[in-house]
């Protein structure tokens, strides 16, 4: 296990070295390039790992998006909505019909693989990425005018 999880963290850092000129830290990168990078970056991991590989979700993404961009008017990382709101019950506000199985969060300067490889190395939101019940993913971001970064990624059945 030790040894999978070594492999799978040289494989984000190498992903995190082959795309660093299309990180959302960049200036002028599509947002679509930055949500497929780490779609395929997670799937890359999952099939490491030997677990199915998620879709990409709209209603998880919009459940994302809400929380990242609350995240910063609340100026903290943590997965309590503004008004009190759990990952639960933002995921059933978008009427997501499965299972919401976690959400993963980071307030950061960094690029969307070095916040992969920063998720990947906590065991907490490893085990978020790896659950091999998970089928679809939302991922999602605010970037303040500073340049932090708010990420939040749910994962679902």
């Amino acid at each position: 296990m030790i040894r999978a999880i070594a492999a799978m963290l040289a494989l984000v850092v190498s992903l995190t070295a082959c795309g660093s000129s299309g990180t959302v830290s960049s200036s002028g990168v599509s947002g679509n390039r930055v949500t497929y990078t780490m779609l395929d970056s997670i799937n890359e991991l999952r099939a490491a790992a030997g677990v199915p590989a998620v879709q990409l979700n709209s209603q998880l993404t919009a459940a994302a998006a809400t929380h990242a961009r609350d995240m910063s008017v609340q100026n903290r990382p943590w997965h309590f909505g503004s008004d009190g709101s759990s990952p639960i019950d933002r995921v059933a506000r978008t009427g997501y019909p499965g299972q919401m199985l976690g959400e993963t969060i980071s307030e950061t300067f960094e690029s969307e693989l070095e916040t992969l490889a920063a998720w990947m190395a906590q065991k907490d939101t490893r085990d978020i990425i790896l659950d091999r019940r998970a089928r679809n993913m939302g991922i999602s971001w605010y970037r303040e005018a500073n340049g932090k970064l708010w990420w939040a990624l749910v994962m679902g059945s």
